[in-house]
């Protein structure tokens, strides 16, 4: 299935305009959910033996495998489903706004083969928050799902950021009853402003906000998750750790995509957040700094320049509990999933 994809389907993709492929990505994993006994059948395959593998638990939840697909690929709920049976543990939706938005200027993706690499300015393109809860509510409730489901939530263009706390509320208002786990996006580099709400005055404001209207669900409170840029300093994510530890979130998400230029990017002229291969072992640095400054007690979720089970174990090893992948998947094909979940199984033996 590997040499397949190498030879003859990543040809085919890379033809296409960047974004036009991920459009037909994103139409054929929602295809392939819509067909549920191939579904299961797939699902079957890629299973670990239940007999020699134990699945990961974490916030709360219970994971399969380690493996995740990151968001940024499903942005409007429609994929998902088909997403276990490609071999992910978990998936996590949007970035959803609570405005419905086209995003930035076309084109806004680009690919780097050589550095298997991959720079967007998407903008947080999507249907907006309540169009997308309409479709969750016609797809697999919780607690009837194959793999857990997190919804990742950010601030509307067009919100000044002053009014970011009432806008990440509606959203959440909308859509914590359809996810198992929430993420707050305050890290972004694609919407003006944004960042800024990682300060911790700001940030604190925030994560209060959306705390409090979590606990008010009372048993039916959801896990929350924040998910941090890379190019926080240690004394900032300090902060970010403290606020985190006020608010009583659940988990982390370490990282977003880079505003650096390394290496061979540096006479690269395009806007945008750098993710795949280059950003490997910055992200990896953050996991272990993370670790090591909540001594191991927060859950992290490992994302940024995973290609193989390598870099992906560096991550496990770094002091995340699960990872999740995007950029190598466009390099390495759909089933990558699958073939990283295995290769990391050997970790969580029973």
């Amino acid at each position: 299935m590997d040499f397949l994809y190498e030879k003859v389907m990543r040809p085919w993709f890379f033809r296409m305009d960047s974004e036009r492929a991920h459009e037909v990505g994103v139409t054929m994993m929602s295809t392939l959910g819509r067909i549920s006994p191939l579904c299961r059948a797939m699902e079957a395959w890629h299973r670990l033996p239940a007999n020699r593998f134990k699945p990961v638990k974490a916030f709360g939840l219970e994971f399969p495998n380690t493996v995740g697909l990151a968001a940024g690929f499903d942005k409007h709920a429609t994929a998902w489903p088909g997403a276990a049976a490609m071999g992910f543990g978990h998936v996590e939706i949007g970035t959803v706004t609570a405005l419905a938005q086209p995003g930035n200027p076309q084109p806004r993706v680009f690919r780097f083969p050589e550095s298997e690499a991959v720079i967007n300015r998407m903008g947080f393109n999507n249907h907006g928050a309540e169009a997308v809860a309409a479709r969750l509510a016609k797809q697999a409730p919780r607690g009837k799902r194959r793999i857990p489901l997190g919804v990742n939530i950010g601030k509307s263009k067009a919100t000044a950021l002053d009014a970011a706390v009432d806008d990440y509320l509606r959203s959440f208002e909308l859509l914590a009853g359809y996810a198992d786990y929430l993420v707050l996006n305050v890290s972004s580099p694609n919407t003006p402003g944004l960042r800024e709400l990682q300060d911790a005055k700001r940030l604190r404001e925030l994560l209060g906000a959306v705390a409090a209207a979590n606990a008010a669900r009372g048993a039916d409170r959801r896990p929350l998750l924040l998910k941090i840029a890379p190019d926080l300093n240690y004394r900032q994510i300090d902060e970010v750790l403290g606020v985190i530890d006020e608010f009583g979130f659940d988990g982390i998400i370490a990282t977003n995509t880079t505003l650096a230029r390394p290496g061979p990017f540096a006479a690269v002229d395009e806007a945008g957040g750098l993710s795949g291969a280059p950003l490997r072992r910055h992200s990896t640095e953050v996991i272990n700094y993370i670790s090591r400054a909540t001594l191991g007690k927060l859950p992290i979720i490992g994302v940024g320049g995973i290609t193989d089970a390598a870099s992906a174990g560096e991550k496990l090893d770094a002091g995340a509990t699960l990872v999740q992948l995007y950029t190598g998947m466009i390099y390495r094909g759909p089933f990558f999933a699958a073939v990283l979940a295995k290769g990391m199984a050997d970790r969580h033996r029973k």
